[in-house]
């Protein structure tokens, strides 16, 4: 219980500051009606009113649950208004984005950690690549690949893999660097080959590191995959009820939509964790 009071604590104090800040943005339409009809507004009438626009400019936290709850268990999973079926469209190409960042990361790490001209010349073309906004290289990889007749999933999944590979690599080299001096040198008074070394030392070693960049890389390539929805004017996806809501006003659409892409973040970076213990268990490495 005592490690559950802070957190229910914060919690309140952002959904009190939400709904002040909602009152707070929403009342000027109250006003502005109110004076246009030459009558004044009560507080009650402001709060109440406030709280049940149908196009808030900031949605209370009410109208959120229940835009969620309708997007949720309102509707048919098959539904195209569904918040499930779009988030498991974003899904797909989440996890293929995901895959292909991950296998591209450890590789790139690989390289770099067992070959110097590697380290010198693809590490900061690495970082280099992640200093260019999503945003500006996204519609590039939609138009081009449509250009060649290549549309649907992997568009996503690649741009998705552009986010994720990043922090995996990053973590990945970390980690298979590492053993410190002496235990590589024990290795070598065993006379242990590199590929020895690699999955005898280094590749335990990196674990930690390993999964801590698969949370991060997982996250971002959801984030990727979103992003990646917005240019090309999807009709599925998270991404496309976030560009529907926005053409139309649907302020409380676009919130649903956002908190069922939190869920699904929180959700994934959960399974990689629960995938961590299990394989550090196995290897030894936690309880």
């Amino acid at each position: 219980m005592k490690s559950v009071l802070p957190i229910l604590t914060v919690l309140a104090a952002i959904v009190v500051i939400w709904y002040g800040a909602a009152v707070g943005l929403n009342s000027k339409w109250t006003y502005d009606q109110a004076a246009r009809a030459g009558q004044e507004v009560s507080f009650s009438q402001l709060l109440r009113d406030a709280m049940t626009q149908e196009r808030p400019v900031l949605p209370a936290p009410h109208q959120v649950a229940k835009g969620l709850w309708e997007g949720v268990a309102g509707q048919k999973i098959t539904s195209k208004r569904s918040l499930v079926y779009h988030g498991g469209v974003t899904f797909s190409a989440t996890m293929a984005g995901f895959v292909l960042g991950a296998v591209a990361g450890i590789l790139l790490a690989v390289g770099i950690v067992h070959n110097r001209a590697m380290d010198m010349s693809v590490m900061p073309w690495a970082i280099a690549s992640q200093t260019i906004p999503i945003l500006a290289i996204a519609p590039m990889v939609i138009v081009v690949l449509a250009s060649l007749g290549i549309k649907g999933l992997l568009p996503k999944a690649i741009i998705a893999a552009y986010l994720s590979f990043f922090p995996i690599l990053v973590g990945m080299v970390k980690g298979l660097r590492a053993p410190d001096g002496m235990q590589l040198d024990l290795l070598r008074t065993y006379n242990a080959s590199g590929p020895e070394t690699f999955w005898k030392l280094r590749l335990p070693s990196s674990m930690p590191y390993f999964f801590a960049s698969l949370k991060v890389g997982i996250a971002a390539a959801l984030v990727g995959t979103i992003v990646a929805e917005l240019p090309a004017g999807a009709t599925q996806g998270l991404g496309a009820r976030l560009l529907s809501g926005s053409y139309y006003g649907q302020t409380i659409q676009i919130w649903a939509a956002l908190f069922a892409a939190a869920v699904l973040a929180a959700v994934l970076v959960i399974a990689v964790g629960a995938v961590e213990k299990v394989v550090l268990r196995k290897m030894g490495m936690a309880r």
